[in-house]
């Protein structure tokens, strides 16, 4: 709350282009409002002109709240404070590491986020899961090593200690050290982020020690040019704090989240039940959904760093005023790229600008005017990179004028933020057509029109400051403080634990310390007490109100059933985290009446809407008359933004100024359009497919019962033509996109005559199948006719199904029925009807049936749910575009993706190309590569029979790993989809290990000899050294619990960039479990897990490393480890040197590299995954 002799209150957001002032007039209440090019000194410049003010001269006193990317820009560039970080002995690599999943699916050179600290120094103090110490603290190492940091420079300490949220003696014993040795800033993991996972709580640690600083020697500039005023700052979770209190881990999204909380006051003054709000800026674009209350997340990742905080919660899409507009292989594409602020749109006219932007486009079309804008547009120099445009499809055969090209790259924009809005409304379950579209950000009122058609939304609503509206939310924000402290695993079936109570009351007080000197007079407290609560045995919790354990577990019973579509009935419920809101309330600013203007139009202009150019009216939003609608097409201009009012559209401005659109168009939505190849259509169908996929995705995710599935993301989802052809997917998990076609082509097969309301379920070896836990749902899509369309199939992991031993990998397997049950081509839907008693009698057939079929038939039942969700997103597709087009699209997109792999073929050498590597057994892998022209043949003749053991892969893995091999060559954001194999003759002799007889064993040739088969494609195309070849499977346990992981090594090196470190490769993509999180649910300490340096082979591009991790036994258990690369190491390329093999050691000696042993107390495991090879002679 402002003290009452400051007069002036300004709300200020600093964004990447521009940086938004509001003043208000405490005594008049008048507001004014100004833009100016963002920068460090764009606050105090904006201040200056709303005051009228030259530069220098002083600042009245004033409250000033703000909201800045300054945090976000920091990580992004890696701009920070030089920060050293303190990690347990075994751990200093984590960071790198992180969860050893790969940002880029098919990206051949692998890009990790850099680490945020410069130096990590390891301490060999070591604290248990129960909180007890079991080494201390060497205070005179911990004092040299940070001494030594201080001397090169580093100003800030990061404290991360395992076990450390448990209890912070070890880490407050480190900040004493460092604050007697003079650092600067110390950030301690037990009171940045108080809760289990270590990564999690490293990340956020160091992000807030690399970020703090740096935040606060900005806004102590700022407090000396404001005097007497008073600087408070956003937060990302939505409340203004002081910045005296303004940290690192708390600014990420600063700025966003004002925009968030003004949307949530837009609908409430309005009394909008429902809103989504749309806040399109010049880099990117922010959705969020309010219902009544704010939305927040718990953890997040900007720029690679794992964030945990409570944060507003959003989705952003890289489409914002600078996106770059392109024509790449013949699609035409918005984003993710952007010109930024600098040098901006080519019609800024700045130096530098070369690349044409969304803002160009929507000038040339008439929907962005200059009357307002901040400085003078040029429209002759966009216009001209039309034309170019133009061109360049009209060599290829496609006529379009400009304004027709400039039109397509609108509607490539329009479905990118349509399907953002769909995320954060469909995607949750959320009708979004019965929500109202709260519309700001500069660029917001050029679009929203066509967004909201496109998503059927009726009403728009522009607040008097749509513009500037994140601004404006700081004006209307709340002052909050947010706490957590670790529950302790407690489980609601047993007594609530005591210290819950003075765990509450200490958070609650920290938080009302923390804003006692914002509460004024008016002031109302409001404390929200919460417990995040989750079934035992997975990691996604969801909050629920503080009270007895029956209420809050019905209180969750409920949220779970909501937000997943089921609950467990009996399961345990168990607490993760205690969390407390302290939030300090005051008046609200209200915005003053309006008077009714003339509602005459300034002028009349030419604007592109309906697809066509129409003559348009242009108003001034102040000279609009009250309640009265103005029809589109038309032009209203405020003092931020251009609104166009599309034809269909009528605006009314009501007596607060708001701009009020509705949509009145009524009947057939369907689109026009062609069944010839579009470059726009292109795109759109592109993203369309691509969208199913991933919306199929999310439906799986939050409706799965098993952590497979659920928590490690071991599934996929595609969309497939009606001959099986795979179309489009989402990025999941390679293994299984290119093996799903030969699935679906086998259940087809198998049913020629499908009918509508049928499910099938198949994951059966020889017929598409990769291993027998990989069960794939099939659901054929048809017309009103009955005609088989499409297909939708969705891919999952199945903790078990059944085998010699849990979850179904048993290392020493030789025939197919000792790995579990096989469901050939099953019909499990029939007229609609699930087949329960059917499948449950599959998954208990056979000599070693599933161990828990509840589970198999409650995760098939999401595969289902999963495939419905996709099936009515392609009728709403045919509703749009029609069942011709719709289908066209389908081969459009495969011919593309042909056309772009044919390409690719044609940049590598003609001639045959030959290699071949050997299994860790002796087993030979040999294939030959003929390129001629753009064609290629690809030749496994000369690899071994099929062998004995499991390490056998299923011709459908095979083909899975061709696919990738090409998609990668390709090198460009398409679809993996079978038109990538129309320009490739495979040969895979029968009965080979690459294509067993129907009996054999599979179970390690999906997760183990696919990594092979890349390795022997990327030699024979010479494309990079071999990878580790391995995905290092371990699994343990007991009677009691089962554990499985697989872990990441190292990459091989390309003529280009050195092989990355510490990362899964290929054909798999799955996170590892925190260790942590591993030591706190199993009888198992994790000693190391850290990179495995000097493991890559060398070479003027050296390999990347593995990875070792280093595991203790604390009770009798079983372990099984299934690895490749222990005796052949991953080869070297033109000179280079290979990697170093990997290693199972017990307790310092060497295992096999398949081997079942039973371990007792104090045993040691130890694994050493392989290096990648070298590229080049290192010498």
């Amino acid at each position: 709350m402002a003290r009452p002799n400051l007069r002036h209150q300004f709300w200020i957001d600093r964004g990447g282009t521009f940086t938004d002032c509001i003043h208000r007039d405490r005594l008049t209440g008048a507001i004014r409002v100004t833009k100016v090019l963002s920068s460090d000194q764009a606050p105090l410049l904006g201040i200056r002109q709303l005051l009228d003010l030259r530069a220098g001269d002083p600042i009245p006193p004033a409250e000033v709240r703000m909201g800045t990317t300054l945090a976000t820009n920091a990580l992004l560039e890696r701009g920070g404070c030089r920060t050293v970080l303190v990690a347990d002995e075994g751990f200093g690599d984590l960071s790198w590491i992180g969860d050893q999943t790969r940002p880029d699916l098919f990206a051949l050179d692998i890009e990790k986020p850099e680490p945020l600290a410069e130096k990590v120094i390891e301490v060999a103090a070591r604290m248990t899961a129960d909180g007890s110490v079991l080494r201390p603290l060497d205070v005179a190492v911990v004092r040299r090593a940070l001494h030594e940091a201080l001397e090169h420079g580093a100003k800030s300490v990061a404290v991360s200690l395992i076990h450390a949220y448990r209890e912070g003696a070890l880490e407050g014993q480190v900040a004493a050290i460092a604050t007697e040795l003079g650092f600067a800033h110390i950030s301690l993991s037990h009171e940045v982020s108080n809760e289990l996972g270590l990564l999690g709580r490293t990340d956020t640690t160091t992000a807030n020690a690399y970020l703090t600083p740096l935040l606060t020697q900005y806004m102590r500039k700022l407090e000396q040019e404001l005097g007497q005023g008073r600087l408070r700052m956003m937060q990302s979770n939505g409340g203004l704090v002081d910045a005296s209190a303004f940290i690192g881990r708390n600014a990420v999204l600063s700025g966003p989240a004002a925009g968030v909380v003004a949307t949530g006051a837009v609908a409430d003054e309005l009394g909008v039940a429902e809103a989504i709000g749309f806040d399109m800026g010049g880099t990117s674009t922010d959705v969020s959904r309010y219902a009544g209350q704010l939305s927040r997340v718990f953890e997040s990742q900007v720029g690679g760093i794992r964030i945990r905080a409570p944060m507003i919660e959003l989705h952003t899409v890289a489409a914002g005023g600078g996106s770059i507009c392109r024509l790449e292989a013949k699609r035409m594409t918005v984003g993710p790229h952007s010109a930024s602020a600098d040098p901006g749109p080519i019609c800024y006219g700045k130096p530098g600008a070369k690349e044409l932007t969304l803002t160009d486009v929507s000038l040339c079309l008439g929907r962005l005017a200059e009357d307002r804008f901040p400085f003078a547009l040029n429209e002759d120099k966009p216009r001209k990179k039309l034309e170019r445009v133009a061109a360049e499809l009209r060599a290829g055969g496609v006529e379009r004028d400009p304004e027709e090209v400039a039109h397509g790259f609108l509607r490539v924009a329009t479905e990118n933020m349509a399907a953002a809005i769909q995320k954060v409304s469909v995607g949750r379950g959320h009708d979004v057509r019965t929500h109202a579209l709260v519309v700001f950000g500069g660029a917001g009122g050029q679009y929203a029109c066509l967004i909201a058609r496109r998503l059927g939304i009726r009403r728009l609503i522009f607040h008097p400051y749509a513009g500037v509206l994140s601004a404006f939310g700081m004006g209307v924000a709340n002052f909050e403080w947010h706490g957590e402290r670790d529950a302790g695993r407690a489980t609601l079936d047993d007594p609530l634990p005591e210290r819950w109570e003075s765990d509450f009351s200490l958070l609650e007080q920290s938080g009302r310390t923390a804003l006692a000197s914002d509460a004024g007079p008016d002031a109302h407290w409001n404390v929200r007490r919460q417990v995040a609560l989750r079934y035992r045995g997975t990691e996604a919790t969801l909050a629920v109100d503080w009270t007895d354990a029956r209420g809050m577990r019905a209180a969750f019973e409920a949220l779970h059933r909501r937000e997943f579509g089921y609950t467990r009935p009996g399961h345990a419920v168990e607490a993760a985290t205690l969390r407390v809101a302290v939030e300090l309330r005051s008046a609200k600013p209200e915005l003053p009446q309006v008077e009714a203007g003339s509602g005459e139009p300034i002028r009349r202009t030419k604007l592109w809407s309906a697809g066509t150019l129409v003559e348009a009216p242009v108003y001034l939003r102040e000279s609009l008359p009250v309640r009265r609608e103005i029809h589109g097409p038309a032009l209203v201009l405020d003092a931020t933004g251009t609104v166009v009012v599309d034809v269909g559209f009528v605006a009314m401005r009501n007596e607060r100024d708001y701009l009020i659109v509705r949509d009145t168009q009524v009947g057939d939505a369907r689109e026009l359009a062609e069944t010839g190849v579009d470059p726009v259509l292109l795109e759109v169908f592109h993203n369309q497919f691509k969208s199913i996929a991933e919306q199929m995705g999310i439906v799986l995710q939050r409706t799965a019962m098993s952590t497979n599935i659920r928590d490690r993301l071991d599934f996929s989802c595609a969309v497939f033509d009606s001959r099986g052809g795979l179309v489009a997917n989402a990025p999941h998990i390679p293994v299984h996109l290119g093996a799903m076609s030969e699935s679906v082509r086998a259940v087809l097969a198998a049913h020629p005559d499908t009918k509508p309301g049928q499910v099938f379920a198949t994951n059966d070896p020889a017929a598409g199948g990769s291993h027998l836990p990989d069960i794939t749902v099939v659901t054929p899509v048809h017309d009103a006719e009955g005609v088989l369309r499409f297909v939708v199939a969705s891919r999952g992991h199945h903790a078990d199904v059944g085998g010699l031993t849990p979850g179904s990998m048993p290392p020493s397997s030789t025939r197919l029925d000792e790995e579990g049950v096989v469901l050939r081509n099953l019909a499990i839907v029939e007229n609609g009807a699930f087949g329960e008693r059917l499948l449950r009698q599959a998954l208990s057939a056979g000599p070693h049936p599933a161990r828990n079929p509840d589970e198999n038939l409650a995760d098939i039942q999401a595969q289902i749910a999963a495939n419905e969700k996709g099936m009515q997103l392609l009728d709403a597709l045919l509703e749009r575009y029609g069942m011709d087009v719709v289908s066209a699209y389908m081969q459009h997109i495969q011919d593309n993706a042909a056309e772009l792999t044919t390409r690719a073929i044609e940049r590598l050498a003609d001639g045959e190309h030959e290699f071949e590597d050997q299994l860790d057994d002796g087993a030979r892998i040999a294939v030959r590569v003929t390129v001629r022209g753009g064609a290629m043949e690809i030749d496994f003749a000369g690899t071994d029979r099929a062998l004995d053991s499991n390490l056998n892969a299923p011709r459908a893995v095979t083909m899975a790993a061709i696919l990738y091999v090409l998609r990668v060559l390709v090198g460009k954001p398409i679809p993996l989809n079978s038109g990538c194999m129309r320009p490739v003759r495979v040969h895979i002799p029968k009965g080979s290990l690459l294509d067993p007889e129907p009996e054999r064993a599979v179970a390690a040739g999906n997760v183990e000899t696919s990594q092979r088969i890349v390795d022997v494609l990327f030699g024979a195309l010479g494309l990079a050294a071999a990878s580790q070849g391995t995905m290092n499977n371990i699994t343990l346990g007991d009677d009691r619990f089962a554990y499985y992981e697989t872990l990441g090594g190292g990459v091989g090196a390309t003529k280009d960039r050195a092989g990355a470190s510490g990362v899964h490769t290929h054909m798999t993509n799955s996170k590892c479990t925190d260790p942590e999180v591993l030591e706190t649910r199993f009888p198992i300490r994790v000693r190391r897990f850290e990179l495995r340096h000097g493991s890559g082979g060398a070479g003027a591009q050296p390999g990347g490393d593995g990875l070792v991790r280093e595991l203790e036994f604390l009770s009798p258990m079983r372990v099984s480890v299934v690895s490749e690369r222990r005796k052949v190491p991953p080869y070297g390329m033109r000179g280079g040197d290979p990697g170093a093999p990997g290693m199972n050691l017990l307790n310092g000696k060497q295992l096999a590299h398949r081997v079942s042993v039973e371990v007792s107390p104090g045993d040691v495991l130890r694994v050493e995954t392989p290096g990648g090879g070298g590229w080049g002679d290192p010498r």
